[in-house]
């Protein structure tokens, strides 16, 4: 699923995006009101995981927004405010759930599963886009500027992770595990050499590169400024 945590203190950011991540979750997460108002706002998540006291923005006014907004994404309030009044009040202010810290990761999982069932279907995307690009997933064709390009298939799982995660830094051991399911190094330039085919196809032949090398960092697909 695609999660969203939004949580302030640094240690249970951590472990929490990290557990649900070996989980085999796509985690995001924003450490202000504001932040996570923004992402929450601009990206597509099945669940968000709420603290309710933010910098920025508390917890509850952040929930209120969004239901006011009509963002009917499932949240979480997980807080160390336990009183029967602020529970209340937390599930009223538009939450679907509430767990207390201190917290078993166990029972976190589980709501967060019970609450991903209950999140709202979306249609199923066909066709990516970002800027003049299209990725076909039904046919499997790309596009750029109308100009069909042919891709191999891991080249084909390769911009579709990029495109799917646009203007985010990925890193060399996410595109290991996304695009090669390999949960280990191995000590080759795999991820190298087909992002350098990949540029060849996507940027070489149009005036506006949009597969950006962030150095020490990994890389970054943006629409063409």
């Amino acid at each position: 699923m695609k999660l969203l945590v939004i949580e302030d203190d640094r240690q249970t950011a951590d472990y929490v995006c990290d557990g649900l991540r070996e989980e085999g979750h796509d985690v995001d997460h924003a450490a202000t009101g504001p932040g996570g108002m923004e992402l929450a706002c601009t990206r597509d998540y099945e669940v968000l995981i709420v603290d309710r006291m933010l910098p920025g923005l508390d917890g509850l006014s952040l929930v209120r927004a969004l239901r006011s907004a009509r963002k009917d994404v499932p949240v979480l309030f997980l807080t160390s405010l336990g009183g029967v009044d602020d529970r209340v009040e937390g599930l009223e202010a538009g939450a679907d759930d509430y767990l207390l810290k201190p917290f078993a990761f166990s029972e976190l999982l589980a709501r967060v599963h019970a609450l991903g069932r209950r999140a709202p279907s979306r249609r199923e995307e066909t066709v990516l886009r970002v800027g003049d690009l299209e990725l076909n997933l039904l046919t499997r064709g790309a596009m750029r500027a109308g100009q069909a390009i042919e891709l191999q298939p891991r080249e084909f799982r390769l911009l579709e992770y990029l495109m799917r995660n646009r203007g985010r830094i990925l890193t060399r051991t996410m595109l290991l595990e996304r695009v090669w399911e390999l949960h280990f190094d191995p000590q080759t330039n795999i991820v190298e050499t087909h992002m350098s085919r990949l540029r060849t196809k996507i940027d070489k032949p149009f005036d506006k590169e949009m597969i950006r090398t962030i150095r020490g960092a990994g890389y970054c697909l943006n629409a063409p400024a």
